[in-house]
């Protein structure tokens, strides 16, 4: 049985767009090599939204009856191809709830291929890629991220070079002769075909040996079984927390032990503790409650609690008080005030150039209203 299974995981909504239509065009390119295939989309465990964590899945077979067994599961428990477009999710999937953290890698097979559109190099993706028992291969697509929004796409190639990638790493899936004319098919359009062709001849991969990444183990938590649920239906409450850290000054709201929502941000904020002036309009904009009011009445970002969504810095009235920095820029989700606070001298150099590094790159959190890719058109990347 030759059976092939691809995932595509991406920022819902924002790259919704981009993975069904890598996804479709796998299915057509391979009834053109005489294959059946389906593809169908993973939200999670909740509705799609914003930024979070999800996948699109094609699954190629050569028979009828061999895709029909391979589509007996509800999700693929392996893929030849793990398909990831926003390089920041090479920390890992938190959106699938109590499951806890899922490994960017998690169901690429041994000897799989884990294709990651990045401007960063092999090094800085595999410092955050959790380690595998078996090896696998490494290719990135050289390409900023290509977020849209839920009313517009960024049309910009990143679907072609993917494509054309997963040509060269996975040729028994689809061959590049099969996707050249199924592109030509769908779009009429020769710049796409000759940008998928270009992406298939330039991708390199990178082997990953076993034991080669980010050592730390993915957080997971013990879901109750059937004799421990209670009756009806009961939702706990949550407290409303207290001191700063358990302190008599300032304020921690208490948080779901089993909701940390940072692998959903592609971005978080790096705060002027020095120029703030405690106007409290972060803390009280904030949608995910993750400001914590610490005793000298400055605002400390809990990274496990923080989204991204960068409201924080739109409704701050002080210049680079709040900047939204790229999230590929930090390995950890420590606290900034206490870094702050432990050496400010040391802490404002590295937050300077953070902020001016930011201010010099492209990277945003994706379109968010109606027009937005049509004023970013002209500084676009041509494939």
């Amino acid at each position: 049985m030759a059976t092939r299974a691809v995932e595509v995981v991406y920022r819902g909504i924002f790259q919704r767009t981009l993975a069904r239509n890598i996804v479709r065009n796998i299915v057509f390119a391979a009834r053109k090599d005489g294959k059946i295939g389906t593809a169908f989309g993973r939200y999670s465990d909740s509705p799609e939204r914003n930024g979070i964590p999800a996948k699109q899945f094609a699954i190629v077979a050569d028979t009828a009856l061999e895709l029909e067994e391979s589509l007996a599961v509800y999700e693929a428990t392996a893929v030849d191809v793990t398909i990831n477009v926003d390089d920041t999710l090479c920390k890992g999937l938190e959106s699938w709830a109590w499951y806890g953290l899922q490994p960017i890698n998690e169901l690429t097979k041994p000897g799989g291929t884990l294709i990651v559109t990045s401007r960063q190099d092999a090094d800085s993706l595999i410092e955050d890629i959790h380690q595998k028992d078996t090896a696998y291969d490494l290719a990135i697509i050289p390409s900023t991220v290509s977020f849209s929004g839920l009313w517009v796409y960024k049309d910009d190639h990143t679907d072609m070079r993917v494509l054309g990638a997963l040509c060269k790493v996975c040729p028994e899936l689809v061959s590049l002769e099969a996707m050249l004319e199924t592109i030509q098919e769908q779009t009429g359009s020769d710049t796409k075909v000759a940008s998928l062709q270009r992406a298939h001849d330039r991708t390199a991969t990178r082997p990953v040996e076993p034991g080669e990444g980010n050592s730390e183990t993915p957080f997971s938590f013990d879901m109750p079984g059937w004799k421990t649920m209670e009756e009806g239906l009961v939702i706990r409450a949550i407290g409303e927390g207290g001191g700063f850290r358990g302190g008599e000054t300032g304020y921690t709201p208490t948080r779901n032990e089993t909701f940390k929502k940072w692998s959903t941000r592609s971005m978080r904020p790096v705060i002027n503790f020095d120029t703030c002036i405690k106007c409290t309009l972060c803390w009280l904009q904030c949608p995910d409650t993750c400001f914590d009011v610490t005793p000298d009445g400055l605002y400390d970002a809990n990274m496990e609690a923080c989204c991204g969504c960068g409201v924080c810095e739109s409704v701050c009235p002080v210049p680079d008080c709040v900047t939204m920095v790229g999230e590929p820029e930090f390995n950890d989700n420590n606290s900034q005030w206490d870094a702050w606070t432990a050496d400010k001298d040391g802490y404002k150099k590295w937050m300077t150039v953070l902020v001016e590094k930011q201010k010099s790159e492209t990277r945003t959190h994706g379109f968010h209203h109606v027009g937005g890719y049509a004023e970013e058109i002209n500084t676009t990347e041509e494939a």
